[in-house]
C-alpha cells in the first residue's frame, strides 16, 4: 500500500519539474479497427511528438486525447505519476509518441499502433484488446508472465491478454463499460432504468413520446458493447464458461447463433430512431453524442468508467448522472475489454521497458494510480471508493457480474470484429448479412 504522504510527493513532483505533455487517455476512447502490414517510417504517420527529453531510453506509443486539450484530465496525471516512479527508480526517460484520429475517414489509432509495432518504431505500446489479440498472434509482443506484478492481477486480465499460452499485455484498470444515464430526464417522465432489451426499447419508446426525438446518442465504436452483453450474459454468468467457449472454437456453437438476437435489438433501435445510425456512423467517441448529453437533450449515451471522473468527458455533468449496466436478460450488465500495455518483441529498449512496466503496474503504483483516476485496479490487492454516479456499475462488477468484450481464449477475436460488423449495419447492411460475416469468420479461425 502507498501511503498518503507517497501520493503528496508524485503530484508535487508533477507540478514542479514536468512540463512535458504526456499525451495519454483510456484505452477506451480510441477506435478498433483492422490494418494491413507493410514498412513505415516515422514520416509516413501523422504522429504528435510531445516535447521530450534528448536522452530517450524509452519510446511509449499511445493515444491522445483531442476533445478538450486544455481541459484538466486525470487520467493523464495518473498514468504520469507511475510514470515518474519507474524514471525516479531506474533511471530512465519515457518518450512519448501518440497520435489521434482526427475525422472518421483518417486511420485508426488502433491501425496506426499495428504498423508502428510491426515496423518495429516504438518500445512500449498503449493498446486496445485487439491490437493486443492481434499482435500477440504474429509474435510481436513480449511475454510479460514473469514480471513480478503479474503476481498480484486479478484471474480475468491475465484470462483476457494471454495469447497462445503468453501474457502479452497488462493495464493499469480495468476498463468497464455502461450505460451513463441522465436520471433527471428518467424521473421527470416517471421512467424506470431497463434492466432487459425489452424494458430498454420501451424506455426509448417512452422518451421519443415526450419529444425527446433520439434517445441514445451513439458514435462509430461503441455500440457493440450492447452486443456483448445480450450475446454473452449466459456464456460468461452461467456457470459454464469453459464448456460454451470450447464449442465455439470447435464449431459445434455458432458466434451467429449468440450475436443475432442483439443485432435485432440494434436494427430495431435504428428502425424506430432511437438512435441516428447515419450521425453515428461518422461520429468520433464522446465527440458526436457529449454535448447533447451535457445540454440535457440525450437521455442515455455510452462511454466507459474513466469518462464519469474525467473533465474532458462528462466528469462536470450538472444532473443527477448514473452508470448502469446495458440491457441483458440477467439485467443490467456491465461489458469489461481488457486493454493493456504491451512491449515489443524486438524493441531497441525491450529491457528497460520491462523493468518500467514491473514499477509502473506495481501494487504501490497501481495505488497511486487508482487512489489519483478513481478506478478499478487490475491488482486484486487495491479497492479504492468510486463516486456516486458509478456505484450501480461497480456493483455488479463486485458481484462478479459482467461480460468480457474481449478474451484471447476465443479463437475469433471480439471487440474489434464486433464493432466493424456493427458499423456495416448501421451502414445498411442486414442482420442476415452481418450474421454471414460473424459466419465466415469462424469458418476461417477453424481452418
Amino acid at each position: 500500500m502507498c501511503r498518503k504522504a507517497d501520493i503528496k510527493f508524485m503530484k508535487d513532483l508533477c507540478r514542479k519539474g514536468l512540463k512535458r505533455f504526456a499525451a495519454f487517455c483510456l484505452a477506451g476512447i480510441v477506435a478498433a479497427g483492422a490494418v494491413a502490414c507493410g514498412s513505415k517510417k516515422e514520416s509516413d504517420y501523422d504522429v504528435i511528438i510531445s516535447e521530450e527529453s534528448e536522452e530517450k531510453i524509452i519510446n511509449f506509443f499511445s493515444p491522445m486525447e483531442k476533445t478538450d486539450p486544455d481541459a484538466k484530465n486525470v487520467a493523464r496525471t495518473a498514468s504520469e505519476l507511475t510514470i515518474i516512479m519507474a524514471e525516479e527508480k531506474l533511471g530512465v526517460k519515457m518518450a512519448y509518441r501518440t497520435y489521434t484520429a482526427e475525422n472518421h475517414k483518417d486511420k485508426t489509432y488502433d491501425e496506426v499502433a499495428l504498423e508502428r509495432a510491426r515496423s518495429n518504431m516504438d518500445d512500449l505500446y498503449l493498446l486496445n484488446p485487439d491490437a493486443i489479440r492481434t499482435l500477440g498472434e504474429e509474435g510481436l509482443l513480449m511475454d510479460l508472465s514473469g514480471l513480478k506484478c503479474v503476481e498480484n492481477l486479478r484471474d480475468v486480465v491475465k484470462t483476457a491478454n494471454t495469447v497462445d499460452g503468453k501474457l502479452v499485455a497488462i493495464p493499469q484498470e480495468i476498463v468497464a463499460y455502461g450505460l451513463f444515464i441522465n436520471k433527471d430526464m428518467f424521473d421527470t417522465y416517471n421512467i424506470p432504468l431497463p434492466q432487459t432489451p425489452e424494458e430498454f426499447l420501451e424506455c426509448c419508446r417512452l422518451f421519443q413520446e415526450n419529444g425527446i426525438e433520439t434517445p441514445v446518442g451513439a458514435n462509430r465504436w461503441w455500440l457493440e458493447t450492447f452486443v456483448f452483453a445480450q450475446a454473452y450474459a449466459d456464456l460468461y454468468n452461467g456457470g459454464n464458461t469453459d464448456e460454451m467457449i470450447a464449442k465455439l472454437n470447435s464449431g459445434e456453437s455458432k458466434y451467429s447463433d449468440y450475436m443475432r438476437p442483439a443485432f435485432e435489438f440494434l436494427q430495431e433501435m435504428i428502425d424506430c430512431g432511437y438512435i441516428d445510425a447515419k450521425k453515428a456512423y461518422v461520429s468520433e467517441a464522446i465527440e458526436g453524442e457529449g454535448a447533447d448529453f451535457l445540454a440535457g437533450k440525450t437521455p442515455i449515451v455510452v462511454a466507459y468508467w474513466g469518462a464519469a471522473n474525467s473533465d474532458t468527458a462528462y466528469g462536470k455533468a450538472d444532473f443527477n448522472m448514473q452508470v448502469i449496466g446495458f440491457p441483458s436478460s440477467r439485467g443490467q450488465m456491465p461489458v469489461i475489454p481488457i486493454t493493456g500495455y504491451g512491449v515489443g518483441a524486438d524493441a531497441q529498449h525491450a529491457k528497460d521497458a520491462m523493468r518500467a512496466l514491473d514499477v509502473m503496474l506495481s501494487d504501490e503504483a497501481l495505488q497511486v494510480y487508482t487512489e489519483t483516476n478513481r478506478v478499478i485496479s487490475p491488482s486484486k490487492n487495491i479497492k479504492v471508493d468510486c463516486i456516486p454516479a458509478l456505484k450501480p456499475l461497480n456493483d455488479r462488477i463486485e458481484e462478479n457480474v459482467y461480460v468480457l468484450g474481449a478474451n484471447a481464449n476465443l479463437k475469433v477475436e471480439q471487440w474489434g470484429n464486433t464493432c466493424l460488423i456493427v458499423r456495416e449495419l448501421l451502414n445498411g447492411a442486414t442482420v442476415d448479412a452481418c450474421m454471414a460475416q460473424f459466419d465466415k469468420l469462424q469458418e476461417e479461425s477453424l481452418e
